[in-house]
């Protein structure tokens, strides 16, 4: 295992990089506001989810594919970007929704952990970047990568939630209040299907 300090490192270097603001956030938000706190925290283990696959690809070396293939490298983002659009879709198409927020959330809640998930995983920069990242902090002195891989994406993951959650808890709180008003539901469904289109955009036009 790394040195403690190195761990640190690591950790705090993870924290700044979620606060960032990037595409997976800006999701997490949007979600958050349109549907509640409880959205944004179901999509948020969902996007995590997807860093446990993006960190095992990581450690077996199948991320390597994405730097390597260009053909796989466009045909994950161009999945992840239809995908988008879709969502951008049914958010513009969604009406106002009745009944109690907590029940709402509930219904939704394997949906949007899957939402998460579909996110994460098509994204093929996310794999690019782990495997430009992690091995930083590996050193083939303190022991076999792969378990020193796996912990640390385990942090960023820990990192991840930490930050991600507090985003569904503050973006959920501010929402709620518009959630409240029928018209205000519409205009927050435009305002996720823009979101959306911006980052179906984004993901379309990224590049190795």
């Amino acid at each position: 295992m790394q040195p403690i300090d190195t761990l640190l490192v690591f950790f705090m270097a993870s924290v700044l990089l979620a606060l960032t603001p990037g595409p997976d956030n800006l999701f997490v938000m949007a979600q958050a506001v349109q549907r509640g706190k409880m959205a944004g925290i179901a999509v948020t283990i969902g996007l995590c989810t997807g860093l446990l696959v993006h960190t095992s690809a990581v450690a077996l070396g199948v991320a390597a594919i994405f730097q390597a293939s260009g053909f796989a490298f466009s045909l994950l983002k161009f999945i992840g970007a239809a995908y988008l659009l879709y969502l951008a879709y049914r958010a513009f198409s969604a009406g106002v929704e009745d009944g109690d927020e907590q029940q709402i959330q509930k219904m939704n809640f394997g949906r949007l952990y899957g939402r998460g998930i579909i996110m994460n995983v098509t994204n093929p920069k996310v794999s690019l970047f782990f495997l430009a990242f992690l091995p930083q902090f590996t050193d083939p002195a303190f022991g076999p990568l792969i378990p020193q891989i796996l912990l640390l994406g385990l942090l960023f993951i820990l990192s991840t939630i930490l930050i991600f959650g507090g985003i569904s808890l503050l973006a959920g709180g501010v929402g709620g209040y518009f959630r409240k008003s029928s018209k205000a539901q519409l205009v927050l469904n435009r305002i996720a299907g823009g979101v959306f289109i911006a980052l179906a955009i984004k993901l379309a036009l990224v590049r190795r």
